[in-house]
């Protein structure tokens, strides 16, 4: 997606529990610099738990799509208000729309929906807008003037967003809080981590790391969520150096983030060792930038000599477009909110199944939008992921969305039979991380339960045929269930330490927690491949030891794809059987030989 400078997710600062719209600034203390001083410890990223699932982005049946006009609609009843970002997801949205107001012939208009959009870019401005819509809907106003009835803003970025706007709501009443409704589609490739090629194929190189970026955005989650996988420490402190961690340039934008890579940055810090200043200073240098189109454009046209480590194109369901408006508003117009809901899935539904729609809703971003140097053909081109040679000749990944028909909609929250609830995982995971790595500035987040309402959604399935059936769902699954030529590149591995019975491929009864574990951790990869490495100590004979292996890992393999079906297929789950060769620890003690029954997973690109 592209924002201006204001950025993403300004919120993610926010100082929680304080006055809405005071914010803290990230890092200005100027501590001396003197050995032994105490700093916030450099700590691996809590493994996110996140959703993974059918891949769902063309192939549909757009069924028979009319266009929609220029001419404005003349619709009775209010016209909604509402704030978005400039994102390729919302395409299906903006294509039912039929532009910046609701327009004649648009599916919008059929439903007798009236719409007006307003780019905003500055989270904080979408906060203000819907309390602003609340206060005056407390204060005896039916249909507000004031503030805006919806914004869409990215999921995971929704815990910190909802929390700090909810704890002003609340001091209206209870039915005053902002709620998510539905997810409309996703971001899928274009928000990335990008670093040396090294990094990508020995994630322990990047020790030491300096990146830039807008911490606390979404493409800082991707590198948390990369980071936790692998095993390796984030220093959350962005005025000290790590050599043990990946450190960080924290930036205004992303486009800032872009150029100082390009333009060779560098800063002196002090050197911290364990969360102590050595009382040593070095002058560091950004290696890798987390961003997104065209910001990764800009790296790869301007100088080149990064890679994509990973992104939203492997891990497919981190950031859901996602729609919140105010809970009494929305209930007391129900009728009004699920013919909106439905306008938009059918807009979703042409997308994907319609090139003269896709091309309409190509052109109807670029009205809406009003990006510079973005026509059209811009947003038409980077809606799917494009593969370019940079100024150093690598080639690299750009751009890349996905919209929501119904089906889709309903995935994301696991309101299909066999499907996990994707958006809570993504919810859940990236509130955890924002607590563990910046407790002082984000200590708590306000739960699932109390800012999601599938009602809507729940209400179109029953209405619509098929939508919500296990087959609507198959014969559209991306997942992949094949390896890619050449086996597909190691993203990650994952150390997993679920216990089982002695000498057995049975459950230990403490092993529920860690599967949970594993399969919340797998649920955003959904364009990789998984390989369950079965490992265990040298009691017994080797060939025993090697059978163990594979039962242990087949174990696994089998828990998952009973749990979820939808998210893991047959085929996608690879098994491996090492017995007592590899090792991490020494045999000779009882700590070393339970480190070494382990399961590893190692997750590859699925094309």
């Amino acid at each position: 997606m592209r924002l201006k400078t204001s950025g993403k997710l300004i919120i993610l600062i926010l100082v929680i529990g304080g006055a809405f719209g005071a914010y803290k600034m990230w890092g200005s203390n100027l501590t001396a610099l003197l050995p032994g001083s105490q700093e916030r410890n450099s700590t691996v990223p809590v493994k996110i738990d996140l959703p993974d699932g059918p891949g769902i982005n063309s192939d549909g049946d757009g069924g028979d799509v009319t266009m929609p006009t220029a001419e404005l609609a003349n619709i009775s009843g209010p016209q909604i208000r509402w704030l978005h970002w400039a994102w390729n997801a919302q395409m299906g949205l903006m294509f039912a729309n039929g532009g910046k107001e609701t327009t004649a012939g648009s599916l919008m208009a059929k439903k007798n929906v009236s719409i007006k959009f307003t780019r905003q870019d500055d989270v904080s401005k979408m906060q203000e807008s819907l309390i602003a819509f609340a206060s005056q809907l407390k204060n005896g106003t039916s249909q507000p003037t004031n503030g805006a009835h919806f914004v869409t803003i990215m999921g995971d970025g929704s815990p910190a967003f909802l929390t700090a706007v909810n704890a002003q709501l609340r001091k209206l009443g209870p039915e005053y809080r902002a709620k998510v409704i539905a997810c409309i589609g996703y971001s899928r490739g274009e928000d990335k981590f990008m670093g040396p090629e090294s990094w990508k194929t020995n994630p322990s190189a990047s020790k030491g790391g300096v990146v830039s970026g807008y911490i606390g955005d979404g493409d800082w989650n991707i590198a948390m969520k990369w980071l936790g996988d692998n095993g390796l420490k984030n220093n959350p402190d962005e005025k000290t150096w790590d050599p043990d961690a990946l450190n960080w340039i924290n930036t205004s934008d992303y486009i800032d983030a872009a150029q100082k890579y390009i333009t060779g940055y560098t800063e002196t810090r002090p050197v911290v060792k364990n969360g102590k200043r050595t009382g040593q200073t070095k002058t560091i240098k950004v290696n890798g930038v987390v961003t997104w189109t065209p910001g990764d454009v800009q790296v790869a046209s301007e100088k080149g000599g990064l890679v994509s480590i990973v992104s939203t194109k492997e891990y497919n369901y981190q950031m859901p477009c996602t729609i919140i408006g105010i809970d009494k508003w929305m209930r007391s117009n129900r009728q009004t909110v699920e013919n909106m809901l439905a306008a938009i899935f059918e807009g979703g539904r042409a997308i994907k199944g319609s090139q003269s729609a896709f091309l309409k809703g190509a052109a109807i971003n670029a009205e809406v939008f009003g990006e510079k140097d973005a026509d059209a053909d811009y947003w038409a081109r980077y809606f799917t992921v494009q593969r370019e040679k940079d100024k150093q000749g690598l080639t690299v990944e750009l751009g890349g969305s996905s919209v929501n028909d119904l089906t889709d909609g309903l995935v994301t929250f696991g309101l299909v039979r066999g499907a996990a609830n994707l958006f809570g995982a993504t919810y859940n995971g990236f509130g955890d991380v924002l607590k563990q790595q910046y407790p002082d500035r984000f200590p708590t987040y306000d739960s699932l339960d109390s800012i999601l309402d599938t009602s809507y959604m729940k209400n179109l399935s029953a209405r619509s045929s098929g939508a919500s059936s296990t087959v609507a769902v198959k014969d559209r699954i991306e997942t992949p269930t094949t390896r890619p030529a050449g086996g597909g590149k190691k993203i990650s591995t994952l150390q997993m330490n679920i216990p089982f019975n002695t000498g057995s491929a049975q459950f230990a009864p403490l092993a529920g927690a860690q599967l949970q574990k594993l399969q919340r951790q797998l649920l955003i990869a959904s364009n990789t491949i998984v390989e369950v490495h079965g490992h265990t100590d040298n009691v017994g004979s080797p060939d025993k030891n090697m059978q163990l292996s594979e039962d242990r890992a087949f174990a696994v393999k089998k828990w998952l794809e009973n749990k979820f079906p939808l998210n893991f297929p047959k085929g996608r789950i690879s098994v491996f059987a090492k017995g007592q060769s590899n090792p991490l620890a020494s045999n000779a003690t009882a700590q070393g030989k339970a480190t070494n029954r382990r399961v590893e997973i190692i997750l590859r690109s699925g094309g």
